[in-house]
């Protein structure tokens, strides 16, 4: 026993050192983490704070688009996120699960309301190590009813978070400037969000605005995680996007949505766009184009990104004409009774020559008046040779604004180039060819004819709004960009342009609106090939039109452009243009209560009897009563007429005057064949007609001799008849000319 004593001291000793050490360094840890007030690199009165308090984040709203009278285009709606628990930790009765238990199962169940394949939902499900997971895209923006559908299967950990989604309840609606929002997954080392961004159009260059800032409340918790009574909460309250209202009016994009699909759906045409504007304010009213997506779904994107009126050049054709003429006109260079010869010119003896769109054959000496209306090359390019001066013409392109980007407050605004450098490039600008321009370019150079000679800047942004208070944020106010011309051009201009759409040659026939005057030009650019050169062909042409209506105060300018349509060789392509024009321009006139112009109602009255009486006196007496005479026959005195005496006839009616002496047979093109059986009652002819409407064709010739009982035949075509043909006709020219671009269109 005594030599166990030593080693029980020595034993004792080790422990004593060992249990003090701890004790120090027990002490020193304490003192340490009193001083520091960390442990481990983490603040200790940070991590009980967190443990006994909670953080909820109050979402912000992005804020709502609206059209110009407050309809919306654009807003959020509530959705939902489809999550779904993995932690087994969360089920804590088995016979009421809440993770998920049969990842195959499962995923069968999902595929079928996700776009996603089982396969990839099966992998999600199996995944090691986290609490939950989420299904990407296809598991985002789930609605309300697909919701319900998944609820019901009852799929234990299946479950949903509340959300919100962009929504654009007019579906296909100017969706290049409205654009969209796309929500994107930020992954740092610590945590993943989910950020929301415009994209394209109105979504992307006001990204900023329509954002909000999410707020948050945090409240003190027991050790559960309870709310403890009478705890403080600190509340920083969201801070919703601001609100935005554009100029587009719903009613009129609706119009242009409408017609623009009926147009591609039945001519196939590789491009079609549009756009109509309020010249008195620059206020876009409406925009649209093909190809075109949907902003929900984003089907069609994948043809094009771009707004093709903003973001493309190309060359207007003879849009361009309606600047060069309105140059003209300012400078006093413009007579319209000058007459010039049509056909070709000659700007230097080593540049090929300027040919008018009919392969150069022209019409013979016409006067400028009649240049314009029939679209020719050669009237524009001696007007800005040999009148206005290459020089000066220069000035009005720029005074135009074709020299820079309009300004709009859209994404991605491109401008053209003109081509100014070589002799024959000063005249080809002229009319459309070479230099380039922006269809938002042309609409707005459209202003200063349609506004009294002030070019309005085109506005499309109304105001910003602040969502929460309703405070205006920022107001747009229409701007003048310049005044290029004088109100009395302007005016001048219009009456011309006028009857490019109703005179006899006009090329733009198409354009006539019942009630309403319409000025415009029409325009046929020819289409670069791949190989530089302009393709050749009936429909390989951007078929266009630049109006304006009612003509004496335009309330509306509108451009439209058809690229390509598949149209047959005897169409002309102004068809598919004037579908989308007329139909946008009559309906939208209509909508903002514009009123036809009053058409005085034609007035009846008795033929008077002038049996007896010479032509002349029975001529002056009809005309004096506001009837059409027509004399037919060689001599002095009246021997019957028709209609006769004492019947009732319209004002303005032909009242055939058989005389004595030797008959000839009259040109009769454009009569009816009430007219024409006058004529032929008169003279006791045998009348054959083909046809009906209006003479276009007689077996007489005008001038020939005619006796009773000779057969006379008339073939007749209806005006609608007439139009197609006479429209067919400058598009076949066009097609034909191989060295110049429009002059038919």
């Amino acid at each position: 026993m005594a030599k166990k004593q030593p080693n029980m001291n020595a034993g004792a000793a080790i422990l004593f050192l060992i249990f003090s050490l701890l004790f120090f360094i027990l002490i020193f840890r304490f003192v340490t983490i009193q001083v520091t007030g960390e442990a481990h690199g983490q603040a200790l009165a940070a991590r009980a704070q967190k443990l006994h308090s909670d953080q909820k984040v109050i979402e912000s709203k992005r804020g709502t688009i609206f059209d110009r009278k407050g309809e919306v285009i654009a807003e959020d709606t509530a959705a939902f996120t489809l999550v779904a628990i993995l932690d087994k930790k969360m089920t804590t009765n088995p016979k009421k699960p809440r993770h998920v238990t049969d990842p195959e199962y499962t995923a069968g169940k999902l595929a079928q309301y996700i776009d996603m394949p089982e396969s990839e939902i099966y992998s999600r499900l199996t995944k090691k190590g986290p609490f939950q997971v989420e299904f990407g895209k296809a598991g985002r923006d789930i609605s309300q009813q697909t919701k319900q559908k998944i609820e019901k299967l009852k799929l234990p950990g299946i479950t949903f978070i509340r959300d919100s989604k962009r929504f654009y309840p007019n579906g296909v609606f100017s969706s290049h400037l409205i654009g969209f929002v796309e929500k994107e997954e930020e992954e740092d080392y610590k945590n993943v969000t989910t950020v929301t961004e415009g994209t394209l159009g109105i979504e992307k260059s006001l990204n900023s605005s329509l954002t909000g800032k999410d707020g948050s409340v945090k409240f003190e918790t027991d050790l559960w995680g309870f709310l403890l009574p009478d705890s403080k909460k600190d509340i920083i309250p969201a801070q919703n996007g601001d609100n935005v209202y554009l100029t587009l009016d719903k009613k009129i994009q609706i119009f242009l949505e409408d017609a623009i699909s009926e147009v591609d759906k039945q001519y196939k045409p590789k491009k079609i766009f549009a756009v109509v504007a309020d010249p008195k304010t620059g206020d876009i009213l409406a925009m649209g184009q093909r190809p075109t997506f949907h902003p929900q779904t984003r089907e069609g994107l994948e043809k094009t990104w771009h707004n093709e009126i903003i973001e493309t050049s190309l060359e207007p054709g003879s849009t361009m004409k309606v600047f060069t003429l309105a140059a003209a006109v300012q400078e006093k260079k413009f007579n319209p009774n000058d007459t010039f010869q049509s056909g070709s010119y000659e700007v230097t003896p080593k540049a090929p020559p300027i040919k008018d769109h009919n392969n150069g054959r022209g019409w013979g000496p016409i006067t400028y008046l009649e240049g314009i209306q029939r679209s020719s090359n050669v009237a524009v390019s001696k007007l800005v040779q040999e009148q206005i001066g290459v020089d000066k013409y220069r000035e009005y392109l720029t005074r135009f604004g074709f020299e820079q980007p309009t300004g709009i407050d859209l994404p991605e605004e491109v401008t053209g180039k003109i081509l100014y450098d070589w002799p024959v490039e000063k005249i080809t600008t002229s009319f459309g060819q070479g230099t380039t321009l922006t269809p938002i370019q042309l609409v707005q150079a459209a202003t200063a004819i349609a506004n009294d000679g002030k070019m309005m800047r085109p506005r499309i942004i109304d105001q910003i709004v602040d969502s929460d208070t309703g405070d205006i944020i920022k107001k747009s106010e229409p701007e003048v960009a310049g005044e290029p011309i004088s109100a009395e051009t302007a005016k001048e201009v219009r009456d011309i342009l006028e009857t490019v759409v109703t005179a006899e040659h006009g090329t733009g026939h198409n354009y006539q609106i019942d009630g309403y005057q319409v000025a415009g030009k029409t325009g046929t650019a020819q289409i670069p090939g791949p190989d530089g050169k302009y393709m050749t062909g009936h429909k390989n042409f951007l078929f266009s039109f630049l109006g304006m209506a009612p003509k004496d105060d335009p309330k509306l300018v509108i451009y439209v452009a058809v690229q390509q349509p598949e149209i047959q060789e005897d169409t002309n392509g102004s068809v598919p243009v004037s579908m989308i024009f007329n139909k946008v321009m009559k309906s939208s006139l209509q909508y903002l209560n514009i009123q036809p112009a009053a058409q005085e109602k034609a007035s009846a009255d008795h033929v008077p009897d002038i049996s007896g009486m010479t032509v002349e006196e029975a001529g002056g007496v009809l005309e004096s009563k506001g009837f059409n005479p027509v004399i037919f026959g060689s001599g002095a005195n009246i021997e019957k007429q028709v209609p006769k005496a004492g019947s009732l006839a319209l004002e303005g009616e032909k009242v055939i005057l058989k005389t004595n002496g030797d008959l000839a047979v009259p040109d009769m093109n454009g009569w009816s064949l009430r007219d024409v059986m006058k004529l032929a009652q008169s003279a006791g002819l045998k009348l054959n007609k083909s046809g009906s409407g209006y003479v276009v064709k007689q077996s007489l010739n005008p001038g020939a001799p005619v006796k009773a009982g000779d057969f006379l035949i008339v073939d007749l075509e209806t005006p609608e008849q007439q139009f197609i043909k006479a429209t067919q006709k400058p598009a076949a020219e066009d097609a034909a000319d191989g060295t110049e671009e429009t002059a038919g269109g």
